[in-house]
C-alpha cells in the first residue's frame, strides 16, 4: 500500500500546485455577482468532447451544445461521466475562472432526470473541472471569449494547436 502512495503522490503535489498557482493569477473581484444559470439542457450523450483523465475510472466527456460563458464571467456546461459498464451520470457546472472554483447547478440520473441543487457553494476545482478549465474553459484566469472559443479550444486544445502538425 505504501508503494501505490508513493506512486501518486508527484501528481497529487502537481495537481495541488496547479490549482494554487492558477488561483493566484489575478485579484477577485469583490464586487462580482453571480448571474442566475439558466436550467440544465437536454441531457446528449453522443458528440461529447472527451476530456484526458489518464487513470480515472470513468471517461468524461463535455456536451459542446451546452457551453456556455456568461456576463458573470462564469462558464456553464454539461460533464457526462461514463462507466465501463456502461452507467451515465451527468452534472451542469459552472467554472468560475477567476477563482479556480466549480459549482454544481443540477445533477442527471437515469430515470430520474435532472436534479436542481441552487445552494450549492462555488468550491476549489475537481479533477474533471481543473482539466475542463485547463483545456479551454479558462485562459489563465480569466474565461475564454465565447463558447465557440471554449468548444474550439477544448477540440484541439490550446497546446495542441501551436504543433505544426496542427496549422
Amino acid at each position: 500500500m505504501p508503494c501505490r502512495f508513493l506512486k501518486l503522490l508527484p501528481a497529487a503535489l502537481v495537481c495541488l500546485a496547479t490549482t494554487a498557482a492558477f488561483a493566484q493569477l489575478s485579484p477577485l473581484d469583490p464586487d462580482w455577482r453571480e448571474a442566475d444559470a439558466p436550467p440544465p439542457p437536454a441531457l446528449r450523450t453522443e458528440g461529447l468532447i472527451d476530456l484526458e483523465m489518464p487513470g480515472a475510472l470513468l471517461r468524461f466527456g463535455v456536451d459542446p451544445q451546452s457551453i456556455s460563458v456568461g456576463k458573470d464571467g462564469v462558464v456553464r456546461y454539461v460533464i457526462v461521466a461514463k462507466s465501463t459498464s456502461g452507467a451515465v451520470n451527468a452534472s451542469y457546472e459552472g467554472i468560475r475562472c477567476a477563482a479556480s472554483e466549480v459549482r454544481t447547478y443540477a445533477r442527471h440520473t437515469p430515470g430520474a432526470g435532472w436534479t436542481q441543487t441552487p445552494e450549492t457553494k462555488w468550491v476549489a476545482l475537481s479533477r474533471h473541472s481543473l482539466q475542463v478549465a485547463k483545456s479551454g474553459g479558462c485562459i489563465g484566469a480569466g474565461t475564454n471569449l465565447t463558447a465557440a472559443d471554449v468548444v474550439r479550444d477544448m477540440r484541439a486544445p490550446v497546446h495542441m494547436r501551436y504543433r505544426p502538425e496542427y496549422r
